[in-house]
């Protein structure tokens, strides 16, 4: 909201210029620049846009030195204890926690949207069996459009709610799908007397051979993990999925950009980095080798899984997962895996160092999300999908909220253009 009270003086050339700015409920405040290229002939330098707002959202809200993360208002410890992901995916959606009634029809329709066409099969088939479980998402996703052609007018109120409801209840199907392909098991059918977690456990882990019994405590650390990747504001991903929107593209097309851009190892390929860190590591004799060499300036390595570039303090969702970690480990028994060995090791260790504690780097998500999928079976290259499944309500929030916004408009960055200048053309002959 624009507060009338506060402008900011900007000088360029012995020329001033008023601009507005904006406070909102939580954060800092924002200077208003969208008039100054027409005022003032100039445009701001932000490359990463880590200092400029995007967009105004009602969704989520991080305040990184607190170490907070709210959805709604709501703080992400509360939710992660008390609520589940099918009842936070309605918080995000529709911006308030559901009565009973409206819970059990909401989880109801997510329910009964679970199977997928049938032809999709034959499009995961055109795949290679060793493609990447990503590179098949991102696939199957923006194929949905010519699959579900009456939810892809992003005009019509109704037809964005379905396509809402399709992708939340489709995403663990065809992530479980893109495993099984790649793993040459076949396609297991979802079943709608499962909860979401335990749905998506089966559809991984079950054979025609015999039936996977989901363990609730499996289920609940899997939902766990769900709920805590549900939304993280605009991030890189996220600031995708509203960019490829704004130009008016199709949901599926959008979440499908949203996917792409989290497969890089830099956002959603940071638990299999700390995993493939904790192999190199090997066995726990070698953490101090490790640990020293996070410290030495000159020496490029560094602990995956420690610290946050949003979170200054320590990243809110942590606990809660390390919790999760801890029941997970304790009902599995695993004590001979070198992996999980090194990371509970390195975890002691890198706690009771004070160069960590001094730089605030404590294990954050990635770190022990990882160690929950590798206990439950999950190979690495399924990490990042898994994150997509847990992302996608997040995504759909956000562009449900772009489409409704009447000023909302196509996004088109601007740059410092530091390339040669104008030079005509010289014929090949004389160059």
């Amino acid at each position: 909201m624009k507060d009338t009270t506060k402008t900011a003086t900007l000088t360029l050339n012995g020329q001033s210029y008023e601009l507005p700015v904006l406070s909102g409920t939580a954060g800092p405040d924002v200077i208003d620049i969208r008039k100054l290229y027409t005022q003032a002939g100039v445009f701001t330098y932000d490359p990463g846009f880590t200092s400029t707002a995007s967009c105004d959202s009602t969704i989520t809200y991080i305040d990184g030195e607190k170490g907070e993360l709210l959805h709604r208002g709501y703080p992400i410890d509360q939710l992660a204890e008390k609520s589940h992901y099918l009842e936070v995916c309605y918080l995000l959606l529709y911006g308030d926690l559901p009565t009973a009634a409206e819970l059990e029809d909401f989880e109801s329709r997510v329910t009964k949207h679970t199977m997928v066409h049938e032809q999709m099969q034959y499009f995961y088939r055109g795949f290679r069996r060793d493609a990447h479980p990503m590179a098949i998402m991102v696939g199957v996703v923006g194929a949905m459009s010519a699959f579900y052609h009456d939810s892809t007018d992003i005009n019509d109120p109704w037809q964005r709610e379905v396509a809402s409801i399709r992708m939340i209840a489709k995403m663990p199907t065809i992530a479980a799908w893109a495993y099984k392909y790649h793993i040459g098991q076949p396609f297991v059918y979802p079943r709608n007397d499962l909860d979401y977690a335990s749905n998506f456990l089966r559809m991984c882990f079950a054979v025609p051979a015999e039936d996977y019994e989901v363990n609730p405590i499996l289920a609940r650390a899997m939902d766990r993990i769900f709920t805590l990747h549900a939304d993280h504001e605009q991030n890189a991903s996220t600031s995708t999925v509203r960019l490829a929107s704004s130009s008016g593209a199709n949901p599926f097309a959008c979440i499908a950009a949203g996917i792409a851009c989290l497969w890089g190892p830099a956002h959603g390929g940071a638990n299999q980095a700390c995993l493939e860190m904790l192999k190199e590591i090997g066995t726990p004799d070698r953490i101090p080798e490790f640990i020293a060499r996070a410290k030495d300036k000159n020496d490029p390595f560094r602990l995956m899984g420690f610290g946050h570039r949003v979170y200054k303090n320590f990243d809110p969702r942590a606990k809660v997962m390390k919790q999760s970690a801890d029941e997970v480990l304790d009902l599995l028994g695993i004590d001979d895996n070198p992996i999980l060995q090194v990371a509970k090791e390195l975890e002691k260790q890198a706690l009771e160092d004070p160069y960590f504690a001094e730089k605030k780097l404590f294990p954050n998500v990635d770190f022990y999300s990882g160690i929950i999928l590798e206990a439950m079976g999950f190979p690495t290259s399924m990490f990042t999908p898994i994150f997509a499944v847990s992302r996608t309500v997040g995504w759909i929030s956000q562009w449900k909220e772009q489409q409704s916004d009447p000023a909302h408009k196509i996004g088109r960055p601007r740059q410092l253009y530091l390339g040669a200048t104008r030079r005509d053309y010289v014929d090949i002959e004389n160059r």
